[in-house]
């Protein structure tokens, strides 16, 4: 087996698969039966002890697809000149209650610099803080990913990012973003959490990026779905709503899959693997000017 960076439907933010030189559109049905058999991803917020699982009368989904969540998602390039099918690469960690979380993510890609301290973030970092409370490591295996100095924390999609109770947290423009980011959910979510929408222009392509600001101690005043928001704009405050005693900023960002209507996702699907996929926040996020 080889391993293949698909530039197709991610752009410069690859999602990672994997190709099999010869299969046949049988054993294909077989493995994607296998492979929607699995526990689903637990969503945030979601209990450990209520699995969701596909249901064992579904039909395998067609040639060129893979079951997620409840849906059939298409592959990207799905067959290469010989005609051989993408088999997607699931990375997975275990949850508060010990069983495995599949999901796909994108990973950092390799031009853009491994140290946290480079990037800018909606909170005010002080040179040489210790503010990373866990980090994006879901491409590492589970034993190796960080979340925090005893590793007690669970691994997720996105960065805990220390600050005092009460900080104000600000909007960043992505990198190669297009426009003002506007916002798309204010609610509890992962706590209190403000998600902004993005359009990033990367390969000659416009992309739609979700950032998810969690366990606000409360968003900003007057900060409503549909709301415009230009760089520099507070979008809440830290707190430690549902993570009590834990104060900190949840950054999660996660990339809009193609074909999905963004404006019409529900509070629910604004985190299912099915419908936006997290990616490394390194990718997007811009660079320190002060540097």
């Amino acid at each position: 087996m080889r391993r293949k960076e698909s530039t197709g439907l991610y752009g410069r933010c690859s999602l990672k698969l994997v190709v099999k030189s010869s299969i046949s559109l049988a054993v294909f049905a077989a493995i994607a039966s296998v492979i929607g058999s699995r526990p689903l991803p637990v969503a945030q917020g979601q209990a450990a002890n209520s699995p969701v699982e596909l249901s064992a009368t579904r039909a395998p989904c067609p040639p060129g697809t893979l079951p997620d969540a409840d849906v059939c998602i298409p592959v990207p390039e799905s067959q290469d000149e010989q005609g051989a099918e993408l088999l997607s690469e699931h990375n997975a960690h275990r949850n508060r209650g010990g069983a495995w979380t599949e999901y796909d993510d994108i990973p950092r890609r390799p031009e853009r610099p491994n140290r946290y301290h480079l990037y800018r973030y909606p909170i005010e970092i002080k040179d040489n803080a210790d503010f990373l409370m866990s980090g994006f490591d879901l491409d590492r295996p589970d034993s190796e990913q960080r979340r925090g100095g005893k590793l007690r924390l669970v691994g997720h999609g996105g960065i805990d990012l220390a600050a005092r109770r009460g900080a104000e947290v600000h909007l960043v423009a992505l990198e190669h973003q297009q426009g003002q980011a506007d916002v798309l959910f204010v609610g509890p979510l992962i706590g209190n959490t403000v998600v902004t929408r993005h359009s990033v222009r990367e390969s000659g392509t416009l992309r739609e990026y979700l950032v998810f600001y969690g366990h606000l101690q409360a968003p900003a005043s007057g900060l409503v779905r549909g709301a415009t928001v230009a760089e520099g704009s507070v979008i809440g405050f830290v707190g430690d709503s549902d993570s009590p005693g834990a104060v900190h900023l949840h950054l999660e960002i996660r990339q809009v899959r193609s074909n999905v209507d963004s404006q019409a996702l529900a509070k629910g699907e604004l985190l299912q693997n099915a419908r936006t996929v997290v990616c490394d926040p390194r990718n997007v996020l811009p660079l320190r000017d002060d540097l």
